[in-house]
C-alpha cells in the first residue's frame, strides 16, 4: 500500500486517535499523583511507560498533518518539515531509555529494602489503567489493519495494557501477602517492556540519519527491477534512503541502449521506471539521469 494511501487511511482513524491520546494522558496523570501519594515505583514506572507511548501517539498525528499538508516545502527546506517527526522519534527513545535506567537502578535498590506501600490503592489505579487501555485497543484495532501509523499507536497501547497488568499483580501480591518487594519487580518487568520500544526507536533514527537503505527494500532486486525495463541498459549510482517514516526517497542514473533515440523514447522509459518503483517497491519519490551508453567514461573522476 502507497504512503497516501497509509496516511489516508490513518487521517481517517485521527478523531479516535486524539480519543486515546486524551484517555492515556488522563491515565497518566492520575498514576503518577497515585505513585506520589503511595510510594509505588511500579505505578510511577507504568506512567512512565504511558508518557512515551503518549509522545508516539503524538507523533503520529503530526506525520498524518504535516503529510496532509504536504510538509510545506520552500526554498531552504525541499522536504519541508518531514523529518520533524525523526526529531521528535529521537528525543523520545532518548527519554524512554533514561527513563528505563532510572527505573532499573531504583527497583534493585529497593528489592533489599522495599517501603511499605499502600496496595489497595495501587490495584484500583492498576484496574482502571488496564480498562482505558483495553477501551484504548478497541478503538484502534481497525484503524491499525490500514495504517502504519495507527497500527503502531495499537501497538503502544497493547505495551501500556500489559504495564498495567503488571502493577496489578504486584499490588495483589502486596494485598495477599505484605511482600513489598513485589512493586521493585513490577519496576523492573516494566523496564524491561519500555527498553526494546527506546532501543528501537533510536536504531531507527540513526538509520533516517544516516540514510540507510529501508529495511523493505532489496537493492539487488530493485536494480534488476529497472534494468529490465525496456530501453535500460544498466543502471549505476543507485541510491534508497528515507526523508521520515513512510518516506522511502530514490535517485539512479539510467544508461539507455540504442533504441531510446529521442526525448519521447527517453519519456516512456521514466513512465516505466517510475510506475516499476511506485508499484513495487512503494517509491513515490523517484529521480532518474537517464545517460546514452559510454556518458560513465565521463564520470569516472566523480567515483574515485
Amino acid at each position: 500500500m502507497g504512503r497516501d494511501h497509509q496516511h489516508g487511511a490513518g487521517v481517517k482513524h485521527r478523531g479516535r486517535l486524539v480519543l486515546v491520546l486524551g484517555l492515556t494522558l488522563t491515565v497518566l496523570l492520575v498514576e503518577a499523583v497515585v505513585a506520589w501519594a503511595t510510594g509505588s515505583l511500579a505505578l510511577l514506572a507504568d506512567a512512565g511507560h504511558m508518557l512515551g507511548d503518549s509522545f508516539g501517539i503524538v507523533m503520529a498525528l503530526v506525520a498524518m498533518t504535516v503529510a496532509q499538508r504536504g510538509g510545506g516545502p520552500g526554498n531552504r527546506r525541499t522536504f519541508g518539515y518531514q523529518r520533524t517527526e525523526v526529531i521528535a522519534a529521537g528525543l523520545n527513545g532518548l527519554i524512554l531509555l533514561g527513563l528505563a535506567v532510572w527505573i532499573f537502578f531504583r527497583a534493585i535498590g529497593r528489592l533489599g529494602d522495599a517501603p511499605a506501600i499502600e496496595g489497595g490503592v495501587v490495584l484500583a489505579t492498576g484496574i482502571v489503567g488496564l480498562v482505558v487501555n483495553i477501551i484504548g485497543i478497541l478503538l484502534l484495532r481497525a484503524g491499525s489493519q490500514e495504517s502504519l501509523n495507527v497500527r503502531g499507536a495499537y501497538l503502544e497501547v497493547l505495551g501500556d495494557a500489559l504495564g498495567s497488568l503488571a502493577v496489578m499483580a504486584s499490588a495483589l501480591v502486596i494485598v495477599l501477602s505484605g511482600w513489598y518487594a513485589a512493586d521493585a519487580i513490577a519496576s523492573l518487568v516494566i523496564a524491561a517492556l519500555i527498553l526494546p520500544r527506546a532501543v528501537s526507536l533510536l536504531r531507527d533514527v540513526v538509520e533516517v540519519l544516516l540514510e540507510s537503505t529501508p529495511r523493505d527494500v532489496d537493492l539487488e532486486e530493485l536494480r534488476e527491477h529497472i534494468v529490465t525495463q525496456a530501453g535500460v541498459a544498466e543502471v549505476h549510482d543507485l541510491h534508497v534512503w528515507t526523508i521520515t517514516s513512510g518516506m522511502p526517497v530514490m535517485s539512479a542514473h539510467v544508461v539507455v541502449d540504442d533504441s531510446v533515440a529521442d526525448m519521447a523514447a527517453a519519456e516512456e522509459v521514466l513512465d516505466r521506471l517510475r510506475a516499476c518503483l511506485a508499484d513495487h517497491f512503494d517509491v513515490e519519490h523517484s529521480t532518474f539521469q537517464i545517460e546514452p551508453g559510454g556518458h560513465l567514461d565521463k564520470e569516472q573522476h566523480l567515483h574515485h
